[in-house]
């Protein structure tokens, strides 16, 4: 009796992975806990490991396949089994002719609905005797490329999506698979009266990207509070603290806006929830999440436990976790998660801007350069340090009230920045 292990769901939004490359082969004995396969997520490439012990009768799919959460990966016999390679192996390397028929289907009624002749789109013709995969086959599709002049380095010779990735000279370890986003713009475009363009496909991150934030700015309610915050003493504090600690461990002004963020929320719990549709979910940590942005789209490190975390310790996680974020080596735990956003513009001299959420979470912090200005304290003109924030929020969950007593008490803590340190 054989025994499967299945795809998992590596993240909130993945509903199938890719293949990447296989660790194991049929006949491979494996046990618990050993890496069994890369996949690709609409996030970031992870090694999967195996939940149980066995003999691998089975593979479910090849280099380059998507496969759905739940479908399954591998096959197993009870240890010490022997396996007939060649008579195990049941995963198909050509597509069949109902399968190219289907998606040809799939061109045309496509073609219909934009409105655009395919000439126009340029879509590559995929002759039946190819063989292709059929993500790489969809990447190609979207991509217009001609398939019969990739070289095809998976088994004998079949084009897999890492073909695709090099024909475009795309670092498939910096991108994310997703389907495809279809504007329904494009047809109001008028190529001819544009001035001369090149166009550059989407990578499969920005579609994530594309997708996630239509999705928000469509389906939650956004409202927005914005303040100004007088950042000097933070600043001299920050320089305190940072002429006791070695320059490798620097602290910065997002570091202690963390801090300030996590500290605001166990203060004011009722805006640390999420919207669940039926219910609304209340935390009990502050877990934030930092707007990172990396080539070709952007991705979301998680700081967990900000509020108890030291200044200090906060400082160290998060720099970690951008450098890893930037370098694709976040695991899937560590961008999952996460109760609110941070996203801070003000290194590329950004006075104010506004945030769309990051579903499903309730709310993100736009964050601008601080700039020294002139302002009245006591009647007196005198010059300080501002920096404006802005706040926006999902009116299904949060109400107007409890978001302005949740930035008035974050005000309060970073003009009075000695109670992030107490």
């Amino acid at each position: 009796m054989s025994n499967i292990i299945k795809m998992p769901q590596l993240s909130p939004t993945m509903t199938a992975g890719v293949i990447a490359n296989w660790l194991v082969d049929i006949g491979d004995e494996v046990k618990q806990g050993d890496l069994i396969v890369e996949v690709e997520t609409d996030k970031v490439t992870v090694e999967v490991e195996a939940n149980e012990s066995g003999v691998i009768s089975e593979l479910g799919a090849n280099v380059g396949d998507e496969l759905a959460v739940g479908s399954t990966l591998v096959s197993l016999l009870p240890t010490g089994s022997t396996v007939d390679k060649a008579a195990e192996s049941k995963v198909e390397v050509v597509d069949s002719p109902q399968k190219s028929e289907a998606l040809d289907d799939l061109l045309e009624d496509l073609a219909e609905h934009i409105e655009s002749p395919v000439e126009e789109i340029a879509v590559a013709e995929l002759s039946h005797h190819i063989k292709i995969s059929p993500v790489a086959k969809r990447m190609a599709l979207q991509n217009n490329i001609d398939v019969t002049n990739v070289k095809g380095t998976g088994a004998n010779g079949k084009i897999v999506k890492k073909d695709i990735d090099d024909h475009l000279n795309i670092s498939w370890e910096e991108i994310a698979t997703a389907k495809p986003v279809i504007q329904s713009t494009i047809a109001e475009i008028d190529y001819d009266s544009l001035p001369s363009f090149t166009r550059q496909p989407n990578t499969s991150m920005r579609n994530v990207v594309a997708s996630r934030l239509t999705e928000s700015s469509r389906d939650i309610p956004h409202f927005y509070m914005s303040v100004d915050c007088r950042i000097d003493a933070l600043l001299d504090l920050r320089k305190q603290l940072n002429e006791r600690t070695s320059k490798e461990d620097r602290i910065s002004v997002n570091d202690m806006l963390i801090k300030a963020v996590a500290k605001a929320f166990q203060k004011v719990p009722e805006a640390n929830v999420m919207w669940a549709g039926d219910s609304i979910l209340s935390f009990n940590q502050s877990d934030i999440s930092i707007a990172v942005a990396i080539d070709n789209g952007l991705i979301t490190p998680v700081v967990v436990n900000a509020d108890k975390l030291s200044i200090s310790e906060l400082a160290k996680t998060a720099k970690d976790l951008v450098t890893r974020a930037r370098e694709g080596k976040l695991a899937p735990n560590e961008y999952k998660g996460g109760t609110f956003t941070i996203s801070n513009l003000g290194m590329f001299g950004i006075d104010s801007f506004t945030s769309i959420i990051n579903p499903p979470q309730c709310g993100i912090l736009s964050v601008g350069s601080g700039e020294k200005r002139a302002i009245v304290v006591k009647g007196e003109i005198t010059i300080a340090t501002m920096l404006n924030l802005t706040l926006a929020m999902d009116h299904r969950c949060v109400d107007g009230a409890v978001a302005a007593k949740f930035i008035q008490v974050l005000k309060h803590q970073i003009e009075d920045p000695f109670t992030l340190v107490l």
